[in-house]
């Protein structure tokens, strides 16, 4: 009878395990899918003011896919919707990746508060990573995008992704 207890209270855990690792992973495609979603949409509101609706997928996608080729002169570059949508897919899978192991990092993390601010510093330093990598190996994207542009939108998508952590793991604390 002992040995029955102890495989269905191991059986429990290990299912209790299972399915907070499923939440923690639909969890973060959801919020990778709010984050992707976020920073589309704020530069095509921001392509639209200035009337070239999706240049800047099209730019990023040229650099991608075809080495830059083109983007000498971005403003002559036309629109091109085979770019933006191979830049869109890339750009979610992106995002999607990242927020999974964010998303499991926050569960580590509302377990054991000390692990919080780590994942802070961490947040601070992939963006601003980001950021200067951006500005290294990417210059003729950035001739054609402006890095407080592209700043603004990283942290609009991380503000959207914050708020749906936040309001999902209410318990969570940040302990130095």
């Amino acid at each position: 009878m002992a040995a029955e207890t102890g495989l269905s209270g191991r059986a429990a855990v290990e299912g209790g395990e299972t399915a907070a690792a499923t939440a923690a992973y639909a969890e973060g495609i959801l919020a990778g899918l709010i984050g992707a979603a976020t920073i589309a949409l704020w530069f095509l509101a921001l392509d639209g003011v200035k009337g070239r609706p999706f240049f800047t997928p099209t730019v990023l996608g040229t650099a991608l896919f075809r080495g830059g080729a083109g983007l000498q002169s971005p403003e002559a570059l036309p629109i091109d919707f085979e770019m933006v949508l191979s830049f869109t897919w890339v750009h979610v899978l992106a995002f999607l990746i990242i927020v999974l192991g964010a998303s499991r990092l926050l569960g580590i993390a509302e377990r054991n508060p000390s692990f919080s601010f780590g994942i802070v510093l961490l947040f601070v330093v992939f963006e601003f990573g980001f950021l200067l990598a951006s500005m290294l190996f990417a210059e003729p994207v950035l001739h054609a995008l402006t890095w407080p542009e592209v700043l603004v939108g990283n942290l609009l998508a991380a503000a959207a992704m914050a708020a749906l952590f936040w309001r999902r793991h209410p318990r969570l604390a940040i302990r130095p």
